[in-house]
């Protein structure tokens, strides 16, 4: 396993280099120019160019480009267009609340729905199947923009029970924002969960169990469960990837002092040095959890190995 360890790892970085290409490219291809932004509306056309200049956008794209991968090879993410501060500095007083985000919408939605799958599966059929699955299509269909400003009239204008926006360090204040960020997810991991548990239920060793008398509950929970968690190991890295990278209209709408409304921010100004750096972290992300998911296989099933 160590082998196949090493081997991702290293085929980490070929991924990363075409990364870093297309994302300098989109970057350089959105509508706008940062200097005559940055200059203002009334700027002259040799004040523009002066702050152009500046920036280093006055030289050719091949250029531009070969100077950001000089940086980045040295651990310098450049400064930020807009505030002049180390691109990473920005990052790592954002990254947290992010991460507190998605771990707290995570856990609720691996908790309700996998328990909502299962109870789906044992009931398959019955009208419990039919209950939780309109719950988890609801989930998946409504707009997380109305989601939260519904929660929020709710729990934080009528009854007052919770913030509305903002993050200090207070748990109460993930509340609604984890709900509005975890209900699509929780959906897809429920009918994903559904979906793996019925294909498990048909294996020849489940009618062995069944036929030795053991209880449905037995079967579902000791038999099925660990081999039905496999498939539903990989949905839910991937889902982490998107609550890691995909949070910004829910930072947003709850003025969360994270990486997707800092996202927003920075799309408006055009700030290069920023945006790449984001969307690069964002792609290390999805790779690094992939091969992490790899790993977690053989832990839940020690019949996989890797050579």
């Amino acid at each position: 396993m160590l082998k196949y360890f090493i081997r991702r790892c290293l085929s980490i970085l070929p991924v990363l280099l075409v990364v870093s290409i297309l994302v300098f490219l989109f970057v350089h291809l959105l509508p706008g120019d940062p200097a005559r932004i940055m200059a203002g509306p009334d700027a002259d056309e040799a004040t523009i160019n002066r702050v152009r200049t500046e920036l280093g956008l006055d030289k050719s794209l091949p250029e531009q480009y070969l100077n950001y991968m000089g940086r980045l090879f040295r651990g310098d993410l450049g400064k930020s267009l807009r505030s002049k501060l180390p691109v990473a500095q920005e990052i790592a007083l954002r990254f947290p609340p992010t991460l507190y985000l998605a771990l707290a919408s995570m856990v609720w939605s691996i908790l309700f729905g996998v328990l909502f799958g299962a109870y789906a599966a044992m009931h398959r059929g019955k009208w419990q199947d039919y209950t939780a699955m309109l719950v988890a299509v609801s989930g998946i269909s409504m707009p997380q923009f109305w989601l939260g400003l519904l929660l929020m009239q709710l729990f934080a204008v009528h009854l007052g029970w919770l913030p509305v926006t903002g993050f200090t360090g207070k748990f109460k204040e993930l509340i609604l924002p984890s709900l509005t960020l975890g209900a699509t997810v929780a959906a897809i991991i429920a009918r994903f969960t559904l979906s793996s548990f019925l294909d498990v239920l048909q294996e020849e060793y489940i009618n062995t169990a069944r036929a030795k008398g053991l209880s449905e509950r037995v079967v579902m929970w000791k038999h099925a469960f660990r081999n039905a968690l496999i498939p539903v190991v990989t949905m839910v890295g991937l889902q982490f990837g998107f609550l890691l990278g995909g949070s910004v209209v829910v930072e947003t709408v709850f003025a969360w002092p994270g990486l997707g409304r800092f996202m927003i921010e920075s799309v408006s100004v055009r700030d290069y040095p920023v945006l790449q750096a984001l969307l690069l972290l964002y792609s290390f992300q999805f790779v690094v959890i992939n091969l992490l998911i790899d790993m977690l296989y053989a832990v839940i099933n020690p019949e996989i190995r890797y050579k």
